[in-house]
């Protein structure tokens, strides 16, 4: 049976790979993107079975007008896949207010909008998928450079892993997808106004690690294969240096409670 598929961020990148992977597959699948003419390509080759559409995902009355539209449009919307996104590079210090709060804005909130447009639809179904496109910098971070951004991912999946327990009792799952990085474009999409000399040490040392990216196209067939699941994980982890990365975090924050829990069993009272 065909789903109906709801992207953002479908223009370059992880969301134009997976619509044209659903596509080839028979789905039905709106693609947002804040040039449609990107799509142009996938409208000429795909025909009605892709429903193009301008999104600014800052803009939640916009997003409600997109949902209601694919709404209209297909009939139904089975998966929303929030994969809207950039990443601010930069120090912690070195991040303006305009910076801070439009990495939020875009990242967390649009995700935000998004989510609570389509969960009246499939609460009347009484079916649906949302999947999330977090990070394994929303687990874990990097010293130095990607401060806000790991927190609006660390925010989205608070945000999810809660929602994932609210609504399960509608038949909607919901999935967190954590890539570790990918030879993508995100890593050119904004940098802080603002450079501080002080960090500049410790930026070149980051710099000069091994990055090991996994190619963006590996990854459609697993999306594909996670919106076909029946049963989806919460968590999905992509890439081969997300779990070793993660659990090197997750086992030193283990170590630092144990090591303190006197302290902390005394402050219980």
């Amino acid at each position: 049976m065909s789903k109906t598929i709801l992207i953002t961020g479908a223009s370059k990148g992880f969301g134009r790979t997976w619509t044209e992977a659903f596509l080839a597959k028979g789905y039905n699948v709106a693609a947002t993107a804040r040039n449609v003419d990107t799509l142009n390509d996938l409208k000429e080759k795909y025909g009605n079975a892709i429903l193009p559409l301008k999104l600014d995902v800052n803009n939640r009355e916009e997003s409600l007008e997109v949902v209601q539209k694919v709404k209209n449009h297909f009939g139904t919307i089975d998966v929303l896949i929030n994969n809207a996104g950039y990443a601010l590079t930069g120090a912690v210090e070195e991040a303006s207010e305009k910076e801070a709060r439009e990495q939020f804005e875009t990242n967390f909130f649009g995700t935000l909008w998004l989510t609570q447009a389509v969960l009246p639809i499939m609460r009347v179904q009484k079916s649906g998928h949302i999947i999330q496109v977090s990070s394994i910098l929303g687990l874990a971070t990097l010293p130095a450079t990607m401060g806000l951004y790991s927190a609006s991912k660390f925010a989205i999946e608070g945000l999810s892993e809660t929602l994932a327990s609210e609504v399960k009792q509608f038949g909607i799952n919901v999935t967190l997808l954590e890539p570790n990085g990918y030879a993508s474009n995100i890593w050119h999409t904004g940098i802080s106004s603002e450079n501080i000399p002080a960090y500049d040490e410790i930026k070149k040392a980051l710099a000069e690690r091994e990055n090991i990216f996994g190619k963006v196209e590996a990854t459609a067939p697993i999306v594909v294969k996670l919106v076909e699941n029946e049963n989806p994980p919460l968590r999905l982890l992509l890439g081969k240096v997300a779990l070793p990365f993660v659990k090197q975090s997750y086992e030193q924050r283990l170590e630092s409670w144990e090591k303190w829990n006197a302290v902390s069993v005394e402050a219980h009272g």
